[in-house]
């Protein structure tokens, strides 16, 4: 009895075997669902952009199952989602046909955008340690997407062509550091940003931060201009827009660049040259800290448990651009706040896309749009998961929060510059 069920036991290990074998050799492809099914949903765009990083053909499937991706099977993709702890299955082809044809039905609202090249990404930032981080920053090494820092030198030197994707870190594009000044000028991190900015920018050949900063500015409207994709998030949208805007007139009081504002400052706005922005009113008071009526920040009265912004449901078949940046699991995103928190709408351009609102309070959160060749996106709030991050708090541990929403929203900005929208059949 003994050894007939050895060998009954032997028989079924060797077709378990056989069956899997027979699986693997047949499941064509790994599913990485993208909804509430998923344990990882940050390091689920790892993944994803590893396998384009591997020559490995990858599918994002918009609105199926949250934005699920699906690729060509392979052993170290499968490793790697088990080592990351990232939900996965793996499909025969006849599964993924089955899942490509039920997406191509034109009553159902999603499509296919195939990833097939690993963006190069850069983040502008400074070198010198500062009392804040970075959500964007934050993101990318929780996914474990590799990334480069740059700053002044390196964008007016002409090395943002070789950068698919820019990130503006935490930045004042105005000449005004932050408008910190009534708060922290007494603190030695702010003396000796002070000094470094003014350092820089006479080795660069400015007289003023400023002047500088206005150059840094128009270098990355170029890049934009050029094809390139431009995210940013915070102080960095409203204050980019700022710059660009006051490019002929002085809108710094004298404690910022050493002599008054321009009185006519205002007037001598262009709004022509902004990426979302127009009749904007610039906030002169130096001890202020705001940059201009764009920022809801200061005016918006809404208790932080019902502070929530919506995202817009587009069509993945005829606007697949904001659909891809939209992809969520979660439709109502929680709100947080920044330097700049949120849009006022009246103060948004006509042809700029609106993705993300708070409807209550009037204001946009999430914001796209285009010029010449390439997309810029604003994202307004400084940490997804921290409503009311302050100056020198301690950054966000990201492995508490491996399916946060909001930053789900930041690297669909990540993956969106190795997007091809896939021909449909006629």
């Amino acid at each position: 009895m003994v050894k007939t069920h050895f060998k009954i036991s032997k028989k079924i290990y060797l077709l378990f075997l056989l069956c899997n074998f027979l699986l693997t050799t047949q499941a064509a492809y790994i599913f990485i669902p993208m909804d509430e099914n998923q344990k990882n949903h940050l390091k689920a765009y790892g993944i994803a952009y590893l396998s384009i990083e591997l020559n490995i053909k990858v599918d994002w499937l918009l609105n199926y199952q949250g934005g699920s991706f699906m690729m060509e099977y392979n052993r170290k993709i499968e490793d790697e989602c088990n080592i990351r702890g990232v939900s996965f299955n793996i499909i025969a082809d006849i599964q993924s046909t089955e899942i490509l044809r039920s997406i191509s039905r034109p009553e159902i609202n999603q499509d296919v955008v195939r990833l097939e090249k690993a963006p190069k990404i850069a983040i502008y930032s400074p070198n010198n340690k500062q009392p804040w981080d970075d959500a964007v920053t934050m993101a990318l090494s929780y996914a474990e997407i590799p990334y480069e820092v740059i700053y002044d030198e390196e964008v007016l030197n002409n090395l943002l062509p070789i950068y698919d994707w820019l990130h503006l870190h935490h930045e004042d594009f105005t000449g005004q550091y932050g408008k910190f000044y009534a708060s922290f000028k007494n603190t030695s991190w702010y003396k000796e940003q002070k000094k470094e900015y003014e350092e820089l920018a006479k080795k660069l050949g400015y007289e003023k931060v400023s002047k500088q900063k206005l150059a840094v500015a128009k270098k990355i409207k170029e890049y934009i201009y050029n094809g390139g994709f431009l995210f940013a998030m915070c102080s960095a949208t409203d204050s980019y827009d700022i710059a660009l805007a006051s490019e002929n007139t002085d809108i710094c009081a004298q404690m910022f660049d050493g002599d008054a504002m321009d009185p006519e400052a205002q007037a001598k706005l262009d709004f022509t040259k902004t990426l979302a922005f127009k009749d904007f009113v610039l906030i002169k008071n130096p001890n202020q800290y705001e940059f201009s009526s764009i920022d809801a920040t200061q005016n918006r009265k809404i208790n932080p448990k019902i502070d929530f912004f919506t995202l817009f449901d587009f069509s993945a078949k005829w606007d697949p651009v904001p659909t891809m940046l939209c992809q969520n699991h979660m439709q109502v995103i929680k709100g947080f706040m920044g330097q700049t928190t949120a849009f006022n709408n009246q103060y948004i351009k006509a042809n700029v896309l609106i993705m993300g609102e708070t409807k209550a309070t009037n204001e946009a959160r999430y914001i796209h749009g285009k010029i010449g060749n390439g997309t810029w996106t604003f994202y307004g709030g400084h940490d997804p998961e921290d409503y009311q991050h302050k100056v020198g708090d301690p950054k966000t541990d990201l492995s508490l929060h491996p399916n946060s929403p909001g930053y789900r929203l930041i690297l669909n900005n990540i993956l969106f510059p190795a997007a091809k929208k896939k021909e449909r059949k006629t």
